[in-house]
């Protein structure tokens, strides 16, 4: 008999990148999101402690408004200290082979994802929208009055392309990690399923002695009697 198996069986793989094993994937992952956000989180707090380093007039800016305050700042250190969390959990958690450590690190991936995938939407639905963002965009900005020469179809098509290459990457990283979130469960279900068959094996059997015990106890036969 054929037993049916789940359609999203045939996207589930063990290696990744061609080479590497689903876990050491997601190792080398959570260790480098983990390093880029702690440089995040450092640059960060070297703005906080010297904010004329990164200070820019308004002129730099093409607008009248502040390029890096208290309440932006204390809320960027606070997603990097969240993501540096989340980051040593699935480094930790694939690591230890945890699963649930690395929940919290996938729900992240499907969140940056839907926010790329609506960038992509918005461009597709509003394309005048891109020219809009040029123009705001510092006056020493680089190759500024170079993309603006582009024909906005152009423009649109190439932002889109590069888009969806970004997505596709992403996309084979969710399923990186979410392949090594089923190996890690299914190792760890089928130990516990080993652990309990061996345990019922040795209950259920009984001892060595009790089925000699009881052959013993019984009454032997009656004796032959011919007819």
């Amino acid at each position: 008999m054929k037993m049916m198996s789940s359609p999203w069986a045939r996207f589930y793989s063990n290696s990744c990148c061609l080479c590497c094993h689903v876990r050491t994937g997601t190792i080398i992952l959570g260790v480098w999101y983990l390093i880029i956000n702690s440089v995040v989180l450092l640059i960060v707090l070297s703005a906080l402690t010297d904010p004329s380093q990164y200070h820019l007039t308004t002129a730099e800016l093409g607008g009248d408004f502040e390029f890096m305050d208290d309440a932006n700042m204390c809320i960027a250190t606070a997603i990097s200290l969240l993501m540096i969390l989340i980051c040593a959990m699935a480094t930790y958690g694939a690591y230890k082979q945890h699963a649930a450590w690395i929940i919290p690190f996938f729900c992240y991936q499907i969140f940056d994802f839907a926010l790329n995938t609506l960038v992509a939407i918005s461009v597709l639905v509003y394309p005048n929208t891109i020219q809009d963002y040029l123009r705001q965009l510092p006056a020493n900005f680089p190759y500024k009055e170079e993309i603006m020469s582009v024909n906005s179809t152009c423009l649109i098509v190439i932002i889109l392309l590069f888009i969806s290459i970004i997505l596709a990457f992403k996309a084979y990283l969710i399923s990186c990690v979410w392949n090594c979130y089923r190996y890690i469960n299914n190792r760890n279900s089928s130990d516990v399923l080993v652990y309990i068959t061996t345990n019922d094996t040795a209950v259920l059997l009984p001892p060595y002695d009790d089925p000699t015990n009881g052959t013993a106890a019984k009454d032997p036969p009656p004796p032959y009697v011919s007819a």
